[in-house]
């Protein structure tokens, strides 16, 4: 809870007590009252009011109006009969009062105020968002004929330190509520406070000079989710000198806003009656997000010789782009990798393998992290399979790692779950991260993600690519798949 949040509560629980156990007294009841009020306002502008305090709100209203009551109504004379009932409302507001401070108290305790950890690289954040249009490329999935593809995509890219000292920090993006409600059925009201937290990302700031020119990332999300899913990630990266490009797919990421106030939501699929049904249609959408992906690299190609936004001419090295993504867009990794030969090296954090790359493996070093509890479904014995698992995923992930030409690892992280490589471990540690620390959670995607591109883009030899860590003893490399070819 935040200070505030908790001083919320201790008045509203002393106002109680008050009411409970004292007489009426005016300057007592007065200075109570005034500081109820003063405490809920303070909290309202300072932090915000938000939806897991509102039991503690109501706690807080109900005295407000008990205190006005004792201030302007005069003491009357009671009888003993009349005093009985009076008892049996203090101890029904004394019940109540408790319930709802305690109701406060888990909801705030199982969705806390976080803060983004830290940043470990030299380099501040900076960003812009963009509405990008494939002319080239109908829109197969509106209803409108004619319409062409639009994406809209965030570039996160190095700042320096002192420049955006100056700057205000952007608050945590709104459209992760979004997805955490689409994925797990949690109302996204629930999630409103996330705009309250701050990030440490910047706007209108120039690219840091301090290099001639920072390789690219591309950044594609998870079915349902959003381009802002892994700010973690992204922070830690951009801060060692990335630029990192964030994509939004219409249709099948959360939802999808553009300036001029068009929404595309998440359109669900239909239910397939069969595995191969489901496998072919994966295939068709993943394609298409394999060529937002080549969309968004022609894009900053044409940006870095011409850049209608003044930021990034020259800054570009497109030498050196790498590629990642959860879930679906981890699937979107691996069969941009097969298309397009521009894009040096890859990391797919639990995707399937749907396309091309089932069939021909890949040319550019590649890294697969998947977790404990996906892993499990793998095996035959196993009879409960995770969400996640299909019944492809092993033989299209042998022949992926068979016929791949470069380097390849295969890692398989302990305790976390599908969901884990994102940042939900931090808005919800008691559901999200109930076996491990959440920042530790976090910080084993960022740390292997980085040391990847460290190795493979900048030809930085990292130790965290050569084995098990003590530090991040949850991770294994699988001697199978793992392997040094280059």
């Amino acid at each position: 809870m935040r200070t505030l949040e908790i001083a919320v509560l201790l008045v509203s629980l002393a106002a109680a007590g008050v009411i409970v156990f004292r007489k009426r007294e005016r300057r007592l009841d007065t200075a109570i009252l005034s500081s109820l009020v003063l405490v809920v306002l303070l909290h309202g502008m300072m932090d915000h009011f938000r939806l897991q305090m509102l039991p503690t709100y109501l706690v807080a209203w109900i005295l407000i109006l008990g205190f006005i009551l004792r201030i302007i109504k005069p003491q009357a004379k009671v009888r003993l009969q009349t005093r009985k009932k009076i008892y049996m409302k203090k101890g029904l507001l004394t019940m109540v009062v408790m319930a709802l401070t305690a109701g406060s108290m888990y909801l705030t305790h199982v969705l806390p105020a976080f803060s983004l950890p830290e940043p470990t690289g030299k380099y501040a954040i900076g960003t812009i968002s963009q509405h990008l249009t494939d002319q080239s490329r109908d829109e197969t999935l509106s209803a409108v004929p004619g319409d062409k593809r639009e994406l809209m995509v965030n570039v996160w890219y190095p700042v320096d330190s002192d420049v955006a000292k100056q700057k205000p920090k952007d608050p945590y993006p709104a459209e992760l509520g979004e997805a955490i409600s689409l994925v797990f059925g949690i109302p996204k009201q629930l999630f409103s406070y996330l705009t309250t937290i701050p990030t440490h990302v910047v706007q209108g700031v120039e690219v840091s000079n301090a290099e001639a020119k920072y390789p690219v990332l591309l950044f594609s999300p998870g079915i349902r989710s959003t381009r802002f899913q892994s700010m973690t990630a992204v922070e830690v990266l951009v801060s060692h000198g990335y630029i990192v490009v964030g994509m939004d797919h219409p249709y099948s990421s959360a939802k999808v806003s553009f300036p001029d106030g068009r929404v595309i939501p998440y359109t669900p699929e239909p239910e397939f009656p069969t595995s191969a049904e489901q496998y072919e249609n994966n295939v068709k959408g993943v394609s298409i997000r394999a060529a937002d992906s080549r969309f968004v690299l022609d894009t900053l190609t044409t940006w870095n010789t011409q850049d209608p936004n003044g930021l990034f001419e020259g800054k570009m090295d497109l030498e050196h782009v790498g590629i990642f993504g959860h879930s679906y867009g981890g699937a979107t990794t691996a069969e941009t990798l097969a298309q397009d030969q521009r894009f040096k090296a890859g990391v797919s954090l639990e995707g399937g393998f749907w396309g091309t790359v089932a069939h021909t493996g890949l040319q550019q070093p590649f890294m697969y992290m998947m977790t404990g509890t996906t892993a499990e479904s793998l095996k035959p014995s196993v009879t409960k399979k995770d969400k996640v698992f299909y019944t492809e995923f092993a033989p299209d992930l042998k022949s992926v790692m068979t016929k791949s030409q470069n380097d390849t690892y295969y890692l398989t992280v302990d305790k976390l779950f599908h969901q884990s490589f994102t940042d939900l471990a931090l808005i919800s540690p008691s559901l999200f991260a109930k076996n491990i620390d959440p920042v530790h959670n976090i910080d084993i995607t960022r740390s292997y993600v980085r040391a990847f591109f460290d190795q493979y883009l900048k030809g930085e030899q990292q130790p965290l690519l050569k084995g098990a860590s003590p530090e991040y003893p949850e991770v294994s490399f699988d001697p199978t798949y793992t392997k040094k070819r280059s």
